[in-house]
């Protein structure tokens, strides 16, 4: 349900109509969670596709604190079309963390995940206001 909420948001409250960026939200977490390469991204659906996608993809041989730092990081230098997956992923995780959160997750680990999705965010203000403003208010509602 998570890439559809992606390309839910991106449409219908951000009324983006890219649809490389679209099916960009629909496949970004392929290569992180499943066996799917960069290179089938290519063959399949496209090098500007695979590119966005690879743009919002952690390098999972890393350890988990430094892919959360190294997102921060990269985001400022991600494609435009990737920012705005990136909008619409933190969104969608917001909203799930505050309406539905993993249930071994703590208060504390819930307001630093926001906190942390804000950082990240801060890297690529100015790329779609409106959906800007959509993760300002679902941060407002950080636990």
């Amino acid at each position: 349900n998570h890439p559809i909420a992606l390309a839910n948001i991106l449409c219908n409250e951000g009324h983006v109509t890219d649809t490389n960026v679209i099916c960009a939200a629909l496949l970004h977490d392929t290569v992180e969670d499943t066996d799917t390469t960069p290179e089938e991204l290519d063959r399949e659906f496209g090098r500007d596709i695979r590119n966005i996608v690879m743009d919002v993809t952690d390098d999972k041989t890393l350890e988990k604190a430094e892919r959360k730092q190294r997102q921060i990081e990269h985001a400022a230098h991600i494609c435009d079309q990737a920012k705005l997956v990136k909008l619409a992923d933190k969104i969608s995780n917001l909203r799930d963390v505050a309406s539905n959160p993993p249930s071994e997750w703590n208060l504390q680990r819930r307001q630093e995940y926001f906190d942390w999705a804000k950082a990240v965010i801060d890297q690529v203000r100015g790329a779609h206001g409106p959906m800007e403003t959509i993760f300002d208010e679902a941060y407002a509602r950080r636990p």
